[in-house]
């Protein structure tokens, strides 16, 4: 009680927390079947039945515990109206999720005022679970399986200050190809120690556990982006746009441990198109 009248979010971040638990016994259920429904959106991206039946039982919980808060779903768009609003990825690697490869993830965020406050990204298949929340910090839970064991930790960011060290990771390089925009990734990756193409949410975790250094992506929602924002400041990194602007709603990513921020910022800015 006397952390929630300190930190008022508390009781949201359970909830965030709560609605994980849902979501994770909901996609494995699907991620293991072998009869899973999967077809093809207006937009050419992929949706399964598990995509649909994770938002649909967030946003079945949500209407009983936050009725006057807002929700903003990948699939079934906005509900509401609110200076609170709940932003869901049921399903973030849709692409993996339907071939069985286990980097997949929930993301759930809570956003109030336009600033995400509270972010849960939860991976069952890979047995993890990260969160963070303005002024709680962020953590880690790598045992997922063991619900009677505390088997969270506090995650910060590398104290690495140079390019010529870090680990970087860009996503998809088809992405950067087909904006016409692959030369920054070029320079990154000739000037880092170490690139890797990993996409979705697994980079920016590693991020936010020191693992990585840099991580960056374009083509990217709302619903992509706000769940991993406060896990990465509230682990001491920084989280824009490729082109500097905070919050997630710029349509491209850029997290950082903080110390490079601004290189990695320069150099996509010397590439930028007039």
């Amino acid at each position: 009680m006397a952390l929630e009248l300190l930190h008022p979010i508390t009781a949201d971040l359970r909830l965030a927390r709560q609605l994980a638990d849902i979501a994770d016994a909901v996609s494995m259920e699907y991620f293991n079947s072998r009869d899973l429904g999967v077809y093809v959106k207006e937009d050419r991206t992929h949706v399964t039945d598990g995509d649909r039946a994770v938002e649909e039982a967030i946003r079945a919980k949500l209407a009983e515990e936050r009725p006057s808060d807002s929700v903003y779903g990948e699939e079934f768009g906005t509900e509401g109206s609110s200076r609170r609003q709940w932003i869901i990825d049921p399903i973030d690697g849709t692409a993996n999720f339907m071939r069985g490869v286990p980097i997949w993830a929930t993301l759930i965020s809570l956003v109030i005022d336009g600033r995400p406050e509270v972010g849960v990204v939860s991976a069952p298949a890979l047995n993890r679970r990260w969160w963070g929340a303005t002024g709680l910090g962020a953590y880690l839970d790598d045992d997922l399986a063991d619900s009677d064991t505390a088997t969270d930790r506090r995650i910060e960011v590398s104290a690495v200050s140079r390019l010529m060290d870090s680990q970087f990771s860009y996503g998809s390089l088809q992405y950067w190809l087909q904006n016409d925009n692959l030369a920054p990734i070029v320079e990154c990756c000739e000037t880092v120690w170490r690139s890797r193409a990993i996409g979705d949410f697994w980079p920016y975790m590693l991020v936010a556990e020191g693992s990585f250094d840099i991580a960056c992506e374009l083509d990217l929602e709302p619903y992509d982006m706000a769940a991993l924002v406060p896990i990465v400041q509230e682990a001491g990194g920084t989280f824009t746009s490729i082109d500097g602007k905070e919050g997630p709603w710029h349509g491209s990513a850029l997290a950082t441990n903080g110390l490079m921020h601004d290189e990695v910022l320069e150099i996509f800015r010397r590439h930028a198109r007039s």
